[in-house]
């Protein structure tokens, strides 16, 4: 099928008319079976397309592609490759609007607060990575004085890259955009919930690269993840989402002997000292919680730790806050948070405030449901705030992925920074205090691969980004990720003599 890439203002028709697609090298085909599987919009329930269930057969039509095509790719200038992705994230971002209104269509997350950011920022790592082409250097050693010794970057060859619902452009441009600037070819298999915007974000890109570079399948983690990790000519997996998962990729990766980076979600714990800013701190809560976005992130800040002379003050002022935020449609402008992303998560999240009353947590109701009876069906859910909670409750303990937030009072700093590092994961951390020696203790302390100070950003270009313990291997959306994980170094020995 040919490819139309003229910007498109209706979300609708735009995955109507993606529905049933790979995208293999250059081209929109259907599966090798002819299977589809419905994508739902969780907003209203309604089926907004379909998309293409890819098998084997499909992961070796793709990988083939690729494999073909990084023969020529790799032999392109690394400045040369560099242009052709920065010419991505130029028309990318010609397209952003486009791709947020879709994105939030197909996952339910708010337009105006977090879709068409996540747009913007896709291109921007496009744009990020293309000028790092001149960076693949190498390095000359002092071996011998009559052996000119060098070590040079290659490629590694065709990436397997597997991406989450959440936020599945982002990841996705933190994998495929330093793979191809290092001169490697890509096969993304998206997720099963949010296929769409990935499959017209190849598209959009397959104008500009040559055929088979890039190429993208949809379908089940078994029939479609799985092979894509065992196929004999990926030699590379790249993988974000559960723990549970990333130890199955991380397994049929070691018997085949091959590099795997995983960023694998978290419990973040979020410290707030006496002396902190509140109003800033506050601010910090509902950026670091992703309010906006249902707290389906694996950097949300879930587990807050409150200092016991501030914390009443705290948490009436982060109801208050989210008290004032709009729910309702993603696709409207005044929607703040938008909704869970399927039945099976919405299910998880409900059960895990139950768990927490149970337990004797005090559970804080915020916001309110849409009253739109368009949006009955909607997989809309109040946020959550839980007090008097104890630490190994499950929502205190375990990642929801949902808009629940447990606040502790505390009273001790060494106690509190003990009980911070008992996670098993260990992704982002912050802490809020004016006290520089308290700061510096604190980020030497945390146990977290992404530690900040009275600011609580999200992942950006340059930053590099990635856990340690349960939450990963590796580090993404930086010149060392572009270096560690997508180039191996080969020594070249030149005998002079």
């Amino acid at each position: 099928m040919p490819l139309d890439t003229t910007p498109q203002t209706d979300p609708f028709a735009l995955a109507q008319a993606l529905s049933g697609h790979h995208l293999i090298d250059g081209q929109l085909v259907a599966a090798a079976s002819g299977r589809t599987f419905d994508v739902v919009n969780p907003a209203t329930g309604a089926v907004i397309g379909q998309a293409a269930e890819g098998n084997a057969d499909d992961v070796e039509r793709a990988v083939q592609a690729a494999a073909h095509a990084q023969t020529a790719w790799k032999r392109l200038p690394a400045r040369q490759r560099g242009k052709l992705v920065t010419e991505c994230g130029t028309r990318l971002a010609q397209h952003a609007d486009e791709l947020g209104r879709l994105i939030a269509l197909e996952t339910g997350k708010a337009l105006r607060t977090e879709s068409r950011v996540e747009a913007g920022v896709l291109a921007d790592m496009f744009l990020f990575f293309g000028g790092l082409g001149s960076e693949l250097k190498g390095e000359s050693v002092p071996f011998n004085p009559d052996m000119m010794t060098v070590t040079v970057r290659e490629p590694v060859g065709v990436v397997g890259a597997i991406i989450p619902w959440n936020v599945p452009l982002l990841l996705m441009a933190m994998k495929i955009a330093p793979a191809l600037v290092a001169g490697n070819t890509v096969v993304v298999k998206s997720a099963e919930e949010a296929p769409l915007t990935v499959l017209r974000v190849c598209q959009i890109m397959n104008e500009i690269l040559p055929p088979g570079c890039f190429n993208m399948l949809s379908g089940f983690g078994p029939d479609c993840g799985g092979p894509l990790v065992a196929h004999p000519k990926v030699a590379k997996v790249s993988f974000t989402g559960s723990v549970e998962t990333g130890r199955i990729v991380a397994r049929a990766a070691a018997d085949r002997l091959i590099p795997v980076t995983l960023e694998l979600g978290g419990k973040s714990p979020m410290i707030v000292m006496d002396d902190a800013d509140l109003d800033r701190a506050v601010e910090g809560a509902i950026t670091g919680m992703r309010f906006t976005r249902q707290g389906q992130s694996c950097t949300a800040s879930s587990r807050i730790y409150v200092h016991e002379a501030v914390h009443d003050a705290f948490v009436a002022k982060v109801r208050a806050r989210v008290d004032a935020m709009v729910m309702g449609d993603p696709l409207d402008e005044a929607t703040d948070i938008g909704t869970i992303i399927s039945p099976q998560q919405f299910e998880k999240v409900q059960g895990y405030i139950e768990a927490g009353k149970k337990a004797g947590g005090t559970a804080i109701a915020c916001s309110r449901l849409p009253q739109d009876p368009a949006l009955k069906k909607g997989l809309f859910l109040q946020p959550v705030i839980f007090t008097d909670i104890g630490p190994d409750a499950p929502p205190a303990k375990e990642e929801i992925f949902g808009p629940v937030a447990c606040v502790f009072k505390f009273r001790d700093y060494e106690a509190v920074i003990d009980e911070a590092n008992t996670s098993e994961y260990g992704l982002a951390a912050t802490i809020w205090t004016r006290d520089l020696r308290t700061a510096m203790n604190a980020t030497q302390r945390l146990e977290a691969g992404f530690v900040q100070v009275n600011q609580n950003l999200v992942v950006q270009p340059n930053l590099s980004y990635g856990g340690v313990k349960a939450s990963g291997l590796g580090k993404e959306a930086s010149l060392e990720s572009m270096l560690e994980h997508f180039t191996h170094k080969k020594t070249i020995i030149i005998n002079m003599t």
